[in-house]
């Protein structure tokens, strides 16, 4: 393909790939491209990935399985909070394999682009590029320009499947009342887990969107059933839709918080909208992300440790987590207020991206004509 391109004068000039297709840069290496890695999680879940694979710090082993992992200008994770598949029980381990494929290859991408911004992760972003390969910060990656948003009147969406209205339910509730549930597009959760969320938000009383996407046909799993009656006791205080168009639901003024399996990019999105979050981590680096969340950043309250628990949460602790994420009390307040400095940081982090992700084109334009000059030469 990328000769294809070259004979027909439009000629590659640069490749990027994301951590989960390390040989993308061996690709670009036999053909004399520059490449970039995009990386598409936290720097604090790179940072662990890259010390794991140098062994520059102890992580849990199969003769240690539960010690704590001390990373630079981190907080101390707990074994459990790494990202799991580094863990040797994860039942994931051919996704281990490929991201450190990426980290044996990281000496051939120029630089490596990060969707997150500087004043989120800045010591771990600053000592991560003095180590490593230099980091551009181009977060948050959904978020325009305000003049490119304001200029232009198309939208770009890539959903995994169609998008159902939610404006007009969440435009008939009061400001600050719905809780917003969503797990991303590959966590499914066990029947058993769905039966406590939905008796939890019963007992809570709290208003809902929750997105309960339908099993993917390959999976052979069966959709989701929700206790007998519940809609008929939900009454208008909750919606059910197959997928949302989270951007837009986060962004609404009736959006208490967000009940969310903390993926990376739920992440970013939930930070740049100043929502507070209730954290429900599965795997992978969604356990980091909920450490960061609740204990670094401040916006959330933990609901659960991760699918390595092993355990179904229940609906008391479903309800009591959701109550107080929404009761106006002294912890919601402080959630949102540090949720509203966040949604301000992201706000400012835009135009430094945008700036960043300037550069590097530059940069590669700059390189692609020194390369035609050498090859006219």
């Amino acid at each position: 393909m990328i000769r294809e391109h070259e004979e027909k004068g439009r000629p590659v000039s640069c490749l990027i790939n994301n951590p989960f297709i390390p040989w993308v840069s061996d690709v670009a290496e036999s053909l004399g491209i520059p490449s970039a890695m995009l990386w598409v999680q936290s720097c604090a879940s790179f940072s662990a990935y890259y010390h794991f694979f140098h062994n520059l710090v102890p992580f849990p082993s199969e003769n240690d399985p539960e010690i704590d992992v001390q990373l630079p200008f981190m907080p101390l994770l707990k074994y459990d909070e790494i990202p799991s598949f580094l863990h040797p029980s994860t039942p994931y381990p051919s996704l281990r394999r490929a991201i450190l494929g990426q980290l044996k290859n990281l000496t051939k991408p120029f630089c490596i682009l990060m969707d997150t911004f500087e004043e989120l992760e800045h010591e771990i972003v600053e000592h991560m590029s003095k180590i490593c390969r230099p980091i551009k910060t181009v977060g948050p990656l959904f978020k325009e320009l305000e003049t490119q948003a304001t200029s232009s009147n198309e939208t770009i969406r890539v959903d995994f499947l169609t998008v159902d209205n939610c404006a007009e339910f969440l435009d008939s509730k009061a400001e600050g009342t719905v809780v917003y549930i969503s797990f991303g597009s590959v966590v499914y959760l066990t029947q058993e887990q769905v039966d406590e969320i939905a008796y939890g938000l019963l007992s809570s009383r709290v208003s809902f969107l929750w997105v309960l996407k339908p099993p993917g046909p390959e999976t052979g799993r069966l959709p989701h059933v929700l206790p007998e009656g519940f809609m008929e006791k939900v009454g208008d205080k909750g919606k059910i839709v197959q997928w949302s168009p989270q951007e837009e639901v986060l962004a609404h003024r009736s959006t208490a918080c967000f009940v969310t399996h903390c993926g990376w990019n739920s992440t970013m999105e939930t930070l740049a909208s100043g929502v507070p979050v209730v954290a429900f981590p599965q795997w992978g680096d969604q356990v980091t992300d909920a450490k960061f969340l609740v204990d670094v950043f401040k916006v959330g309250i933990r609901l659960c440790r991760g699918a390595a628990e092993g355990s179904i949460v229940p609906r008391e602790e479903v309800e009591r987590c959701l109550r107080e994420a929404t009761d106006g009390g002294p912890k919601a307040a402080e959630m949102k207020e540090n949720a509203l400095k966040w949604k301000k940081a992201a706000a400012e982090a835009v135009a430094d991206s945008y700036r960043n992700m300037k550069d590097f084109v530059d940069e590669i334009v700059r390189t692609r004509a020194s390369r035609d000059q050498s090859t006219k030469a």
